[in-house]
């Protein structure tokens, strides 16, 4: 494999676009040559041994795109894909020892993008990350695109242009930064239990500071204060207990054209 990595560098040595790599692979030395490999090209790499430090990394990273091994001590990588779709849609490029259909097909099934059979060409695993994050990127420029101006729901409304949200009775409501982010979260995750961890990982993928960190049961319990201050419809934010948070509202979305 090592050939494999100069050869490829040989060829194109100009970096690629930049993005942050998680490698979860149990080998050490196919962690330390995927990561040298795809530094080359301008990337940054965080490596991972198992699913539980894979999670410690994306509960205090903002992770682009994820290198996931299917056979994994503990939890495989099929069982933490399918966990990751719950919350994430991170891209996530499968790599397998076997080559045999029924294993592609349970990692594709199982919510990755792509998929790499071991052992692999460093050639070819460059040109799925690329080609994953190109298709990642272009499905987020066309949210963008379509991108909602306000939000409705039981008779509050949000205007996520000017970062306002107004009561059911037309008062408008004085909510913080990271009040606002946070109740973004709950209404694009409607009806849907939201654990802590998920919460904020939807708040760094929202900004770049980390308005929550640590703060974020005081800022539900401030948000929800106001929220219930000013309700017709009882409790919109419901303690979920040993799971997390469930925003119970239906949601209305007007949507405009981009600024």
């Amino acid at each position: 494999m090592d050939g494999g990595l100069e050869a490829t560098r040989a060829m194109n040595p100009a970096p690629d676009d930049h993005g942050h790599i998680l490698v979860v692979d149990d080998d050490p030395q196919i962690r330390l040559l995927v990561a040298r490999f795809l530094q080359r090209y301008g990337y940054q790499v965080t490596g991972a041994p198992d699913g539980r430090v894979m999670m410690d990394v994306l509960a205090h990273a903002a992770i682009d795109l994820i290198v996931l091994d299917l056979m994994l001590p503990g939890r495989s990588g099929v069982e933490l894909c399918r966990d990751l779709r719950v919350t994430s849609q991170i891209p996530i490029v499968m790599l397998t020892a076997r080559n045999e259909e029924s294993d592609r097909i349970m990692g594709l099934e199982g919510g990755a993008d792509d998929y790499v059979t071991k052992p692999f060409s460093p050639r070819e695993l460059l040109a799925r990350v690329r080609a994953v994050l190109r298709r990642s990127r272009a499905a987020r420029g066309s949210v963008e695109a379509r991108r909602v101006e306000a939000i409705n729901f039981d008779g509050w409304r949000m205007d996520l242009r000017r970062r306002e949200l107004v009561s059911p009775g037309g008062m408008l409501i004085d909510l913080s930064t990271g009040e606002f982010d946070l109740l973004v979260a709950f209404v694009e995750h409607a009806n849907r239990v939201l654990s802590r961890e998920a919460l904020l990982q939807f708040a760094k993928a929202r900004t770049s500071d980390d308005p929550f960190d640590r703060t974020i049961d005081v800022q539900i319990s401030r948000l929800r204060r106001k929220l219930e201050a000013d309700a017709s419809g009882g409790q919109l934010i419901k303690t979920v207990r040993g799971a997390g948070y469930i925003f119970t509202s239906s949601i209305a979305r007007r949507e405009g054209q981009p600024a």
